[in-house]
């Protein structure tokens, strides 16, 4: 099993417990959740129940039957309601260690809600006392938000520990591509993000440019129409949502840019936008330095592949079906370096919180991230590609990313140092490049002189 080394320390830590626990672990779709259970169950006597979306009767049926395979070893017949199989579980957990997990809880207490409730009172009135863990796992991100955590839920205030299982970041997802270059293994990331079911499509053994041939344009692929399924499945409306999506992909970032690009009210794209948010496929950002209330609000994609699906496969798929899957790869691959500029950013900004974490930064970041608005120097809009700001705001860090194939010229090194000079003068500043062609012979030396810190996409792949 690829990374999720501190998750699958903490499930342990809850494991080792002699007292009741409850966990709560949600997670977009494709993420990894059920690998991650089954690698628990893998090592331990567990009562596992993956819910599906059946009606309740099935449900409870396949639930009885998972039960008394699990202590009796057989099934002898389905429980006459689920009060009843909770306390059968109560009856058998007397004097030993029970784990029960339930995976896509939300299938099960969909059609019967009032299964919240029964829980709710064989944890109050029994399993709070035992020697229970109970796992409940679900991809709906609202449902496990607000009908588990929630506090209308009856469930509110039981569970004592929640974990949101999130995509892999740059690092663990270069070890799904053993094979690849520094620059590949980038590459792949910024065209899959780092959902592992999304990783395994490609493999290394294969350039980038015959994966995406293979695994995205090919009719029938998995990668081919996810994104489109994953939409119908998760949402009503999925048209609007297409349109939202393919707008963002194409660089409208605001919400009046956003409703003109797809010829929607603006109020009605904000309520579209804060469903997005909250199944974590759009992220709500401001410049780093400034309150969350900013109104210099852009929405971004916080899912890569989305961003190179519909940038891509959405907007031309009836011009790469006639174009060839091959023709149709070979133009993307020949786009990529100028796609790339957005990951690239979030892979660097990624590199910057591991080097912050390892004390490896001048100092210790309260904020990192991108920046954006007014500078008097210039008496123009400037923007910082990653900006890092101590606690006072009295230090800060100016990283500017480049992935071009091109070593970096002064003129790059001159915009970063004009940037600057849109904050305050005591403010201590340190520079910090990251490029993937390199740099020109003036820069280095400049650099040098100047204590600015020049990487290459191969130093952050060094520990």
């Amino acid at each position: 099993m690829i990374g999720r080394e501190r998750e699958r320390e903490q499930i342990e830590r809850l494991y080792q417990s002699e007292k009741f626990e409850f966990l709560v672990l949600y997670g977009r779709r494709r993420v990894g959740k059920t690998t991650l259970l089954q690698d628990f169950a893998s090592r331990h006597q567990v009562i596992f129940y993956a819910a599906q979306e059946k009606n309740d009767s099935l449900n409870l049926q396949d639930f009885s039957r998972a039960v008394q395979y699990y202590f009796d070893g057989q099934f002898i017949a389905p429980f006459g309601s689920w009060e009843d199989a909770f306390a059968y579980i109560t009856s058998k957990s007397a004097n030993t260690k029970t784990v029960l997990v339930i995976d896509e809880f939300p299938f099960m207490a969909g059609p019967n809600p009032s299964i919240k409730s029964m829980l709710q009172h064989e944890i109050d009135h029994q399993w709070k006392d035992r020697n229970i863990f109970l796992i409940l796992c679900g991809s709906s991100v609202s449902f496990m938000l607000n009908d588990i955590m929630g506090y209308k839920s009856p469930l509110y205030g039981r569970a004592t520990a929640s974990m949101e299982l999130l995509p892999f970041d740059y690092l663990d997802s270069a070890k799904f591509f053993p094979d690849y270059t520094a620059e590949e293994k980038l590459t792949a990331y910024g065209i899959l993000g780092g959902v592992p079911r999304y990783l395994c499509a490609f493999s290394s053994k294969y350039t980038i440019e015959e994966n995406i041939e293979q695994e995205i344009l090919s009719n029938g692929a998995f990668l081919n129409d996810e994104p489109m399924m994953l939409l119908k499945s998760e949402l009503r409306e999925p048209n609007v949502y297409n349109s939202i999506l393919e707008a963002i992909a194409k660089g409208c970032n605001k919400v009046a840019e956003i409703a003109d690009c797809i010829h929607e009210d603006k109020s009605k794209c904000s309520k579209y936008l804060l469903t997005l948010i909250t199944i974590r496929l759009v992220e709500k950002k401001t410049p780093c330095g400034e309150p969350a209330g900013s109104k210099k609000t852009l929405y971004t994609l916080t899912d890569h592949f989305y961003r190179f699906w519909y940038h891509y496969i959405f907007t031309n798929k009836s011009y790469y079906e006639l174009l060839g899957e091959k023709e149709a790869a070979r133009e993307i691959m020949e786009e990529i370096p100028g796609f790339m500029g957005i990951a690239f950013e979030d892979i660097c900004r990624q590199y910057l919180i591991r080097q912050a974490k390892r004390k490896r930064l001048p100092f210790v970041p309260c904020e990192i991230g991108r920046w954006w608005g007014n500078n008097p120097a210039i008496k123009a809009q400037d923007d910082v590609d990653i900006l890092a700001l101590n606690k006072k705001k009295t230090e800060a860090i100016f990283c500017e990313c480049k992935f071009t194939n091109r070593p970096m010229p002064m003129t790059e090194y001159d915009d970063l140092l004009t940037a600057t000079k849109a904050f305050p003068d005591e403010m201590k500043k340190y520079l910090m490049f990251i490029s993937k062609g390199g740099y020109t012979v003036p820069v280095q030396n400049r650099a040098k002189e100047e204590g600015a810190v020049l990487l290459t996409v191969e130093d952050l792949f060094r520990s």
